[in-house]
């Protein structure tokens, strides 16, 4: 019977964000009958879940989509669907029906929950459905969720971003804030720690802003005080937060709760205050050591990481010089690197300034070299402490070791069985790499 159903793919591009999204797609697709699996050959339906904040992702849709199409003259009668940031760009539908006129839905940021209805109208007219909202509407709740299984799950608070970088295009795609209800959330993450889930991550755009368009004036540090509450969650994490709303109600709530995760990812993009200004960043070098001063006095052993982008337009190399100073002294424990490329519609995309390739390349290689560095010193240093891990599963490199989770968001890798899934340990770290620790098991199941 199983094998009469027609079957799904999901292929995701981007952030946790879009993750989430997929898994909400999932659930969708799920829920009219669609089965999911690994064999494109098999699919019946492929929704392509896109990302548009680095030209990069942009190319690999494109790249993946002619490939696709080759698919569909084989299998005509496959459904071929494209959503995200990347479809909510303005004029992208055009371009979509132009060049890949085999593309069955075209759909947006702002509407995912319309799917069954667009794949309803292909499958009544087999005509190509273009349904992209050019604002959000009110937030859809009750939207079905097929989540990976295992110990950890994304609940997304709210959406949108009203901080208008000037490199980004998120605000544009995602559009401005809008908060879930905290009644919403809680209810949510209850149920999930009803299914064994034990390491929930809150997302948002800028999590910092949740609530502040809400008539109920429950800020994130409330928020948050309330999930701690939650029975069966062990740990919380969120992502991504804006140092400029950071505050100082929020650090003393992190510290107090012993839920929430000694791991915090604070986007800083750049070192020098000039490119800061360029970028409406909204803080300067000097704010960040602040935030980084107190936020370290408050959680002792909190592992920091953030963003970092190299060759913004306007960028010199005393600019730069900027970035790696304060890189050497907050010395995080890891960073996600990147160089600025354009995003049309951005106002950095139509600055004269821009930096040359060469120039980018050569810094972004000093960067990494010298995060690199940071990242195995602070690693070696992790070596015989006995730490608190939540074991995820089997680890993704190398089938006949388990991976595990500390606290401050470092996969450890051990000698275990897959029956410790879901379990916390107590591992002596006793080896290290770039990537991830390595332990024994000192005590299991506690």
């Amino acid at each position: 019977m199983e094998n009469m159903m027609p079957k799904y793919q999901i292929i995701t591009f981007g952030c946790q964000m879009n993750e989430h999204d997929s898994e909400r797609i999932a659930g969708m697709l799920e829920h009219c009958g669609y089965i999911p699996t690994d064999e494109q050959n098999e699919a019946d339906i492929i929704i392509i879940n896109t990302c548009c904040v680095r030209e990069t992702a942009e190319n690999k849709v494109f790249g993946l989509l002619g490939r696709l199409g080759k698919l569909k003259k084989e299998k005509p009668g496959l459904i071929i669907g494209m959503g995200g940031c990347m479809s909510q760009q303005e004029h992208m539908g055009r371009r979509i029906k132009q060049r890949f006129p085999y593309v069955d839905i075209v759909f947006g940021t702002h509407n995912i929950q319309t799917l069954p209805d667009l794949i309803a109208r292909v499958n009544d007219s087999r005509q190509q459905v273009i349904d992209v909202w050019p604002e959000a509407g009110a937030i859809n709740e009750g939207v079905p969720v097929k989540r990976a299984g295992g110990v950890r799950a994304w609940v997304t608070i709210m959406y949108g971003c009203n901080n208008f970088c000037t490199y980004c295009i998120v605000p544009y795609v995602r559009g401005r804030e809008r908060s879930r209800q905290p009644e919403a959330i809680i209810r949510e993450i209850e149920e999930l720690g009803r299914q064994g889930y034990k390491d929930i991550t809150l997302l948002g755009q800028n999590v910092n802003s949740y609530g502040k368009d809400l008539e109920s004036n429950v800020d994130f540090a409330e928020l948050l005080t309330e999930v701690n509450k939650i029975e069966g969650i062990e740990r919380i994490r969120y992502m991504t937060s804006h140092p400029r709303d950071f505050c100082d109600k929020l650090i003393k709530t992190i510290a107090r709760l012993p839920k929430v995760c000694e791991h915090i990812h604070l986007p800083v993009q750049a070192g020098s205050n000039h490119v800061l200004k360029l970028m409406n960043r909204g803080y300067t070098r000097e704010d960040y050591f602040s935030l980084v001063g107190k936020i370290r006095s408050a959680v002792p052993g909190v592992s920091l990481t953030t963003d970092i982008m190299v060759g913004f337009p306007g960028e010199t190399d005393a600019d730069f010089a900027d970035t790696i100073d304060l890189v050497q002294k907050i010395e995080f424990d890891g960073a996600f690197t990147f160089i600025y490329n354009k995003r049309r519609g951005t106002p950095a995309a139509k600055r004269e300034d821009q930096v040359p390739e060469e120039i980018k390349s050569a810094r972004i290689q000093e960067l990494i070299k010298l995060q690199n560095e940071i990242t195995l010193r602070k690693n070696r240093g992790e070596v015989g402490r006995i730490m608190e891990c939540l074991v995820e599963g089997p680890s993704k490199t190398n089938a006949d070791l388990m991976s595990a989770r500390t606290r401050t968001n470092k996969i450890v890798v051990f000698h275990g069985e897959r029956g410790m899934v879901g379990q916390m340990m107590l591992l002596r770290i006793t080896g290290f790499s770039l990537t991830h620790l390595v332990g024994e098991v000192v005590l299991n199941n506690f």
